[in-house]
Formats: structure tokens, C-alpha cells, sequence
């Protein structure tokens, strides 16, 4: 319990250190020659509607609060509470901008935001696949061997590996996976930097 509370105020600062990223226009590890592989727009726009939708209700709900004169301390806890909201959409959306899939010539880094960072080694990618695939799940899972980190609920680049590599959780459980399936907005050009060298299938 201890380690999750502590990972996930990790992720809270990682997370205000990429708006501050995102302001002055750094993506963080992306070395010189990488190519990047975006993928936050996908759900920019849920994301920017949720916004709206909290900014909204924080307003009403503030001017609620004050109407019906509830004690200061409840309604400020409430405000607080909502305006920390709009700041963790924020946060999502500027880690996602800022933590792209990155593939450089040793290693494939696969991303979400600040809750996963999975480095594989290229020599282990034996087929890399394209294809738009809907999940029913959460973002980031593991089934069976296999690692799905979905965008808007899809994945459209499946990559398969020759032997298992270790996938740390957003929570720090561990699971070993042999493929992975993940969203890239330009899957294609995701697909040919991957083959290089590489037997697809």
C-alpha cells in the first residue's frame, strides 16, 4: 500500500514537471536521430470535453456552495478538490504530449503518459503488425502474455517479441509479456521504422 502511495505521487509530479515541459515545447527522452511516435491527440478532445465539463461544474457548484452559505472550510475543500480535477486532465494530457513512443536503433520505448515506460530491446521485435482493435478494457493491461496500452480505447500496432520482456504496472506489479499492442497516430510510418532489420509478420 505504502509503495502504490508513493508511486502515484511520483506520477503527480512527473506529471506538473510535463506541463512545465509542455510550456516550453520538451518531450522528455527523446535522444538525437529517435524517431517519435505520437499518440495523446487521439483523445485530446474527450479530454479537452471533460475539461469543460469540470470547469463548468466547479463554477456552479462554488456558487451553490455560497448560496445555501455551507461553512467555509467545506466549500473551499470542494473547491480545492474540483480545481485539482482540471489540473490532473492538464497533467494527462502534457505527459502524454511530452513522453511520445520513441525508436531508436537499439530500443523501442513504449509509453503512457507518466504511468508506463517499457523499454524493449530491438533485437527482440521478430514481427511488427498494423491494424486498427478496439479493447473493452482499461488502458494499460496484461492478458496472457500480451501488453495492450490503448488510446481511446484502441491499438492499431501489434509487435511481437522473441522472448519475454518484464512490463512494471502503473501500480508496480509485474507481469512478463511477449507482445505488445499499442496506439500511434501514424501507424504505418510507426511500422517501417520498426522493420528495419527486422522479419515481419
Amino acid at each position: 500500500m505504502v509503495r502504490a502511495a508513493l508511486r502515484i505521487v511520483g506520477f503527480e509530479l512527473k506529471g506538473l514537471a510535463a506541463i512545465a515541459a509542455w510550456i516550453v515545447r520538451r518531450r522528455h527522452g527523446v535522444p538525437d536521430g529517435a524517431t517519435t511516435l505520437a499518440y495523446g491527440k487521439e483523445q485530446s478532445f474527450m479530454m479537452g470535453l471533460m475539461a469543460f465539463a469540470m470547469a463548468v461544474e466547479t463554477v456552479v457548484v462554488d456558487l451553490l456552495l455560497a448560496a445555501l452559505d455551507v461553512p467555509g472550510w467545506l466549500r473551499y475543500g470542494v473547491l480545492i478538490a474540483d480545481l485539482y480535477g482540471l489540473l490532473y486532465v492538464l497533467m494527462v494530457v502534457a505527459a502524454c504530449a511530452t513522453r511520445p513512443h520513441v525508436v531508436t536503433a537499439d530500443e523501442l520505448r513504449i509509453r503512457y503518459g507518466v504511468y508506463l515506460d517499457l523499454r524493449v530491446p530491438r533485437e527482440l521485435v521478430t514481427a511488427v503488425r498494423t491494424g486498427r482493435t478496439y479493447h473493452q478494457g482499461g488502458m494499460i493491461t496484461v492478458d496472457e502474455g500480451r501488453l495492450t496500452v490503448a488510446v481511446s480505447s484502441q491499438t492499431n500496432v501489434t509487435v511481437e517479441l522473441a522472448e519475454p520482456v518484464t512490463v512494471v504496472r502503473p501500480l508496480g506489479r509485474r507481469a512478463e509479456v511477449t507482445s505488445v499492442r499499442f496506439f500511434a497516430h501514424h501507424p504505418e510510418a510507426a511500422a517501417a521504422a520498426l522493420r528495419e532489420g527486422v522479419t515481419t509478420g
